[in-house]
C-alpha cells in the first residue's frame, strides 16, 4: 500500500515537473529564437535546417538600430509618453483610492460602477470616437494626445488596485495623524504612502507596461516618425519590398528590456502588491 502511494506522489510529481518544463520551453522558446535571430543576418534566419545558434554571429542588427537616429527617436518617444503616464497615473489613482478607501460621499457607489465599467470597454470600440476627439482638442500628432489617451486605460485599474490595497491598512493609522492636527493629504503621503510602496510598485509596472507596448492608439493617433513610439517603430521597418527580420528581433530585444528590468528590479515590491491588494484584512 506505502509503495502504491510512493508511486502515485512520485508520478504525480514528475508530472508536475514534465508541464512545468513544457510550459517553459512554450514560453521561452519564442524569445531565444528572437534573440537567436537577432544576431544573424535575414538569409540565416530563413535557412532549413533551423539553427538556433550561427556559426556568423554579428552584432550588424543591433548597430543599425543604435545609430539610426530615427530609430532612437523611436525610443525616446517610449520613454516620454510611458514614463508620463506611469507618474500620473500613480498620482491620480493614490489619491481617488484614498477617497474611496476612507471617505463615505454622494455617488460613490456610481462612481465605482463607471470605473469598472471603463476597465470592461474593449479599447478598440474606442478608437474613431477617441481620433474624433483628439483632433477636435488639437492633440492629434502629440505627446499630451497619447498621454491622457492612455490614462483612460489605466486609471481604472490602478485605481481599483489603490483601493483594494489601501483596504487592508488599518483605519487607525491615518485618523491618528488627523487627530494630530494634521489634514488628510498629510495623513496620505506621510503615512499610508510609505507603507503602501508595494501595491504602488506592481501598479506602476502594470502602467508602464501598457503604455509601453501599446500600439492601436500610437499608430491612429500620431502621424509623423519624430512622434512614433517603439511598437509603431518595429512596424516601420516591414518594407514594402522586404522586411529586415534582424532588425526587427533586435528592436524587439531592445524594446523588451526596459520593461524586464522594471520586473527584475522591483519583483518583490511587485509580487507582494499584487497578493495585498487582492486579500482585505
Amino acid at each position: 500500500m506505502a509503495i502504491t502511494t510512493q508511486r502515485r506522489t512520485l508520478l504525480a510529481k514528475s508530472g508536475v515537473l514534465a508541464g512545468l518544463v513544457l510550459g517553459a520551453v512554450f514560453a521561452a522558446g519564442p524569445v531565444l529564437w528572437m534573440l537567436s535571430s537577432s544576431f544573424k543576418s535575414n538569409t540565416e534566419i530563413f535557412e532549413l535546417p533551423p539553427r538556433l545558434i550561427t556559426d556568423t554571429f554579428s552584432f550588424d542588427a543591433y548597430a543599425a538600430i543604435l545609430t539610426n537616429s530615427e530609430t532612437l527617436r523611436f525610443f525616446f518617444n517610449s520613454y516620454l509618453v510611458a514614463g508620463a503616464v506611469t507618474i500620473l497615473t500613480l498620482l491620480v489613482a493614490i489619491h481617488a483610492a484614498y477617497a474611496f478607501s476612507r471617505f463615505e460621499f454622494r455617488g460613490k457607489r456610481v462612481l465605482n460602477v463607471v470605473i469598472i465599467s471603463v476597465q470592461a470597454v474593449p479599447p478598440i470600440t474606442l478608437l474613431i470616437p477617441y481620433f474624433g476627439l483628439v483632433v477636435a482638442l488639437c492633440l492629434y500628432n502629440t505627446y499630451p494626445g497619447l498621454i491622457f489617451t492612455y490614462m483612460v486605460f489605466t486609471l481604472p485599474y490602478a485605481i481599483i488596485m489603490m483601493t483594494g490595497y489601501m483596504n487592508t491598512l488599518p483605519r487607525e493609522l491615518d485618523e491618528a495623524v488627523r487627530v494630530d492636527g494634521a489634514g488628510s493629504l498629510t495623513a496620505l503621503w506621510r503615512v499610508l504612502v510609505p507603507i503602501s510602496i508595494p501595491g504602488i510598485v506592481s501598479v506602476g509596472i502594470y502602467t508602464f507596461m501598457i503604455a509601453w507596448n501599446e500600439y492601436l492608439f500610437a499608430l491612429t493617433l500620431t502621424r509623423t516618425t519624430e512622434m512614433r513610439t517603439v511598437p509603431i517603430g518595429i512596424q516601420l521597418l516591414m518594407g514594402q519590398h522586404s522586411y529586415e527580420w534582424n532588425q526587427i528581433m533586435a528592436m524587439s530585444i531592445l524594446g523588451s528590456i526596459p520593461v524586464l528590468i522594471l520586473f527584475l528590479v522591483l519583483q518583490r515590491f511587485f509580487i507582494s502588491g499584487l497578493t495585498a491588494g487582492s486579500v482585505k484584512s
